[in-house]
């Protein structure tokens, strides 16, 4: 399937990761730590290699390793990088020694002078070049190629460093072929819930990140560390841009929180800007987390989570506590409704639960079983969360068609012995008789695929009714909770409470937006990022400074001011982005309106240039919404103008085709001559 799909094939070092026999330990880890000895070891065998890793016992879920330098003898080699992490330290010496638990062993001291080294497993050094001349091949043939650069999935609320071969493969190509126009587009996968099946997501794609000329330089003059390492932060950042980045999962539910809180319009966000909302405020609040008025607010928010989480609601739910909109015999009259929607539903989604829930207690079990290995073997993961979904499918995958075809056997079985009137055909009631409801004529065959096609369908309709059913089971709490005599007056409470937190939380984020983003105001948040170089990586020098560029590239200031001829684009043709008119386009999120402002000076603005090349005429500063009925008002206008560029569309059309049919007129008066 993977050869299928187009997929290369890509070993790492760790998955061929196996015991080694004897115990290694550092003769002397402060003049010579490079040095390894071992007891009982043979290095010198196929299973050890120079680019080799040698691994050492997990201890407070941290994995120590290095790279094999040089084999010198069967029980001495060098490493390439030494140990530096104590834990590596201690399980090498015996200094401090530890359990796998990370405790201190009782009575280490005592027994330092027989200390015989610990175990260790080995991983061969595995050739990527391979690899990469195929990468390179691709690439220069105008190919596409995906990769995770983090190199394996976690439930972080952050990115792990990434790893060297986005770099490698965007300058390696590069630097065969300079013309081959290599780019490098930032994809952000956004979840919400990523363990549960069928869960909402974001796809989000970032402009285009290109190589600059002195890091291509760098590499093919043999400063691969300068190059790579600058290219990798300037993906790291445009990856930051398009992912929900947080500190700590603390902050992250602390950032949701006030978003939700934060809705000046009171519309409700299409789900992009609820992520690009989210990865804004995580920015102001961690340059502002020791403000006292940021302190406060964080105390208040977290409280008002708390009694959330006390009534068993959510904040979108509190609105049930509101007695003036929603008294208690509307509440009730919509909790009797929903129930009995809930029946109606259970029943619909029985024979799916019946025929399938084999496979819903195995995606269930074998997912948290393997959830909890790969938690127990990993550095970086939190609550192992990220293999969830990952295991759920694959159990699916193999276990749905096994299902269906047992189910698709005895039904065409089942057919047949009716046909042919078998002995416990009579037997049973005759709505159990497959001839009840398949006439004869029927093939056997036509039986079996009508079967799959049955089961398939039954699945999809149990999947969709219980995410219905579930939808509405969440949803009957709050209307519980609002009907109670001892819950009503503090759900009630809650609403006032969250009023006036949101005040606070408007207050304080349109006190300190401006200081975290120049263009701010009230309203809108996001900036438009398009400037000419804004996408471009630079090289990093030994010193840690960024290089000058050194071939700039000038914009005109006719480009802006709507010159009447459009101008000659400077950069060369491998480095346009080929946008689409902005109209047209979803790559730039600042066009919504909502959270964007536009800066006001655009002179070197990289979608003016691009907007005097189509044509389009100079963009003005867009103007605050500052109520609903001017939100309604722009709403209607939208659809004024969209209607009216559909008719002039149909009215453009109908002249081409006119003008063809008296052009073909023509042409026939013409042969007649």
């Amino acid at each position: 399937m993977s050869k299928a799909i187009g997929s290369l094939p890509v070993a790492r070092a760790l998955d061929f990761l196996k015991p080694a026999e004897g115990k290694i330990y550092l003769p002397d880890p402060e003049n010579d730590p490079t040095l390894l000895r071992g007891v009982g070891t043979d290095f010198t065998s196929k299973q050890f290699m120079a680019g080799g890793l040698v691994v050492l016992p997990q201890v407070k879920k941290q994995t120590p390793s290095t790279e094999i330098g040089q084999i010198v003898g069967p029980e001495e080699l060098r490493l390439k990088k030494p140990f530096k992490t104590p834990e590596a330290i201690s399980l090498l010496t015996g200094k401090g020694e530890l359990h796998m638990d990370g405790e201190p062993a009782n009575g280490s001291a005592d027994r330092e002078h027989r200390f015989e080294g610990t175990t260790f497993k080995v991983a061969p050094h595995v050739d990527q070049s391979q690899i990469y001349d195929v990468v390179f091949e691709v690439l220069k043939q105008e190919g596409c190629i995906g990769i995770f650069p983090e190199g394996g999935s976690h439930d972080r609320p952050d990115l792990l460093p990434l790893k060297a071969g986005v770099a490698i493969m965007a300058l390696g190509a590069l630097a065969a072929d300079p013309d081959c126009g290599v780019q490098i587009i930032p994809c952000g996968m956004n979840y919400f819930h990523p363990h549960k099946f069928r869960s909402r997501a974001v796809i989000e794609f970032g402009h285009p990140i290109e190589a600059h000329p002195d890091q291509v330089e760098a590499y093919k003059n043999g400063d691969r560390r300068g190059a790579v390492g600058s290219l990798l932060e300037t993906v790291y950042q445009g990856l930051v841009a398009v992912t929900q980045t947080a500190p700590d999962y603390e902050t992250l539910m602390l950032v949701q929180a006030a978003r939700r809180l934060y809705n000046p319009t009171g519309k409700k966000l299409p789900l992009p800007l609820v992520v690009e909302l989210n990865r804004r405020l995580v920015k102001g609040y961690t340059q502002y987390k020791d403000d006292p008025r940021i302190v406060n607010l964080r105390q208040s928010v977290l409280q008002y989570n708390a009694e959330l989480r006390k009534l068993g609601v959510r904040d979108h739910q509190v609105e049930w506590g509101n007695v003036k909109k929603r008294p208690w015999v509307m509440v009730l009259g919509i909790l009797l409704y929903r129930v009995a929607k809930l029946v109606v539903l259970a029943i619909g989604t029985l024979p799916g639960l019946a025929m399938f829930w084999p496979i819903f207690v195995a995606t269930k079990v074998i997912s948290r079983t393997k959830s909890k290995e790969a938690l127990s073997k990993s550095t970086v993961k939190l609550a192992g969360r990220d293999v969830i979904s990952t295991w759920k499918l694959l159990v699916a995958l193999a276990l749905a068609p096994a299902l269906y075809a047992y189910y698709t056997i005895i039904l065409t079985t089942w057919t047949y012995y009716n046909r042919t009137g078998g002995y416990y055909t009579y037997r049973f009631p005759w709505w159990t008789r497959a001839t009840t409801y398949i006439p004869d004529w029927v093939p056997l065959w036509a039986v079996a695929i009508l079967s799959f096609i049955v089961c398939t369908s039954v699945t999809f309709a149990a999947l969709r009714i219980g995410e219905i059913g579930m939808d509405i089971v969440k949803s009957l709490q709050p209307l519980i909770v609002a009907l109670s005599p001892q819950s009503s007056n503090r759900l009630a409470q809650l609403v006032q409470r969250r009023v006036q937190l949101s005040k606070e939380v408007t207050e304080i984020i349109n006190t300190l937006g401006p200081e975290v983003f120049p263009d701010f105001d009230a309203e809108r948040i996001v900036a438009d990022p398009f400037r000419e170089g804004a996408y471009q990586s630079r090289l990093k020098t030994d010193d840690g400074s960024i290089a000058e560029p050194k071939t700039p590239v000038e914009v005109e200031p006719e480009a802006v001011s709507g010159a009447s001829e459009p101008p000659t684009p400077t950069t060369p043709e491998h480095g346009s982005h080929g946008r689409l008119p902005r109209n047209e386009s979803f790559k730039n999120i600042g066009a919504f309106g909502f959270f964007a402002t536009r800066p006001p000076s655009r002179s070197r603005s990289r979608s003016s240039s691009d907007g005097a090349e189509l044509g389009m005429a100079p963009i003005k500063r867009m103007s605050t919404l500052t109520d609903k009925g001017g939100v309604d008002e722009v709403t209607k206008r939208i659809r004024g103008a969209m209607k009216e560029r559909g008719k002039q569309r149909r009215r453009g059309m109908s002249e081409q085709e006119s003008r063809e049919e008296s052009e073909d007129e023509v042409e026939e008066g013409k042969k007649m001559r």
